[in-house]
């Protein structure tokens, strides 16, 4: 040790005697100036090369894949891959392919806003998800702040009420579809007793139906709060029936949907039970069985609608997972066609420019047959397009009627 010590201190080399450089100093700054020059020119030939070899457009999918969203989370996933996979065998965006990182959220708000903070720092261009609203409400804070466009499933009317212009719907907002279930509950019934989930979607789906039957001949006569991930549904149904009303909405997320289908079945109950997209979905049909046949909803989206480009997503999905898919997943991939004609009117990788893109944007499904049905949007992200009026016989949903864009006049 002492050698080593000894020889290295050898073989220190005498600091010069001047503090200047070793020629004159007219020379000295021409060679600075021309260093820094070098310096400049290599740092935008760097950059301009990082931006050529990403030949890959990041996305992220922030969704429910285990928890009481795993059935939603599952559905928008395999709905978005199977977007990529189409649009990567035609040729990707701007000449460039799709690449898909999955995260599951194990349907925990906490934990979605740090997959996001993840998925940001590793470069992601868009991010899909997540489901709930109850986790995009706490997450998106995470994409605003880095101007990351996000799509999300959620359906509660506060996630686009913030004023965040990164954030943009795959389904209705609360704002957009109530109004249409409210005109349809007024026509029919005189009282109508609610059933709604304690939790950010439940409570805006409550406030949504009441502002909307409020001053109308439609009277709530009660209105039953459950929790998210309720079991038991057999005090919330005999309150319902103690309010004699005619009629019953039911506004829960789907396994919880298929709960109070089988203790309104159990219970005797024979009186119209009414719902939003998560009553009459296709994985409350598989888990409520009989107990699901004459549920009647309004959906933005199914995969019975008499549109051929609906009844090809539907095969295509089939022939990828082998199983239906339900809103969720038609929302995952029409989410991705969304992106695609947001970038192609930017007309370059931009986030900002994408983002603003999505501002009015109207995407005819002509153009683009991914997205299956015209669609717009507004300037808070909130999305317009036709809907249906469903009914649940024999184990599938019937459509008994279209209706218009809620904006159409």
């Amino acid at each position: 040790m002492q050698k080593r010590e000894a020889l290295s201190t050898g073989r220190r080399r005498a600091a010069p005697s001047r503090s200047g450089p070793p020629w004159g100093a007219a020379q000295h700054t021409k060679w600075q100036a021309w260093g820094l020059k070098w310096i400049a020119a290599c740092a935008l030939g760097t950059a301009a090369t990082a931006g050529w070899a990403q030949d890959q457009i990041k996305i992220a999918d922030i969704v429910e894949l285990s928890g009481g969203g795993a059935s939603p989370g599952t559905y928008f996933r395999d709905g978005i891959k199977l977007a990529v996979n189409e649009i990567n065998a035609a040729g990707g965006i701007l000449g460039k392919k799709l690449t898909t990182t999955d995260m599951d959220t194990q349907t925990n708000p906490g934990v979605a806003k740090g997959l996001t903070q993840k998925v940001i720092d590793d470069g992601a261009f868009a991010i899909f998800g997540p489901v709930y609203s109850g986790s995009i409400l706490v997450s998106m804070s995470e994409s605003r702040r880095a101007e990351v466009p996000n799509w999300t499933g959620g359906e509660a009317a506060a996630i686009t009420q913030q004023g965040n212009p990164y954030v943009f719907r795959t389904a209705f907002g609360q704002q957009f579809s109530f109004p249409k279930v409210a005109k349809y509950i007024t026509s029919k019934f005189k009282t109508i007793a609610v059933i709604y989930q304690n939790n950010d979607f439940g409570k805006g789906g409550r406030d949504a139906i009441v502002k909307n039957l409020d001053g109308s001949a439609t009277k709530i006569v009660a209105e039953i709060s459950t929790d998210p991930g309720q079991v038991d549904f057999s005090s919330a149904v005999i309150r319902a029936k103690q309010a004699n009303a005619d009629a019953v909405f039911v506004y829960v997320t789907e396994e919880e949907s298929a709960r109070a289908l089988r203790e309104f079945r159990k219970q005797g109950w024979n009186k119209p039970i009414i719902g939003e997209t998560t009553l009459t979905g296709q994985k409350v049909i598989e888990l409520a069985g009989e107990a699901a046949n004459g549920a009647f909803a309004h959906v933005g989206l199914t995969v019975d609608a008499p549109i051929p480009e609906m009844l090809a997503f539907k095969g295509k999905f089939y022939q990828a997972y082998k199983y239906i898919p339900d809103h969720n997943g038609i929302k995952g991939y029409m989410g991705v066609y969304t992106l695609k004609a947001a970038i192609e009117k930017a007309g370059k990788l931009d986030r900002k420019a994408v983002a603003q893109a999505m501002k009015g944007l109207t995407i005819s499904a002509k153009k683009y047959p991914g997205v299956i049905m015209d669609v717009s949007f507004d300037d808070k992200g909130d999305l317009d397009r036709e809907s249906f009026l469903v009914e649940v016989k024999n184990g599938r949903q019937v459509v008994v009627a279209t209706l218009p864009p809620l904006g159409k006049k």
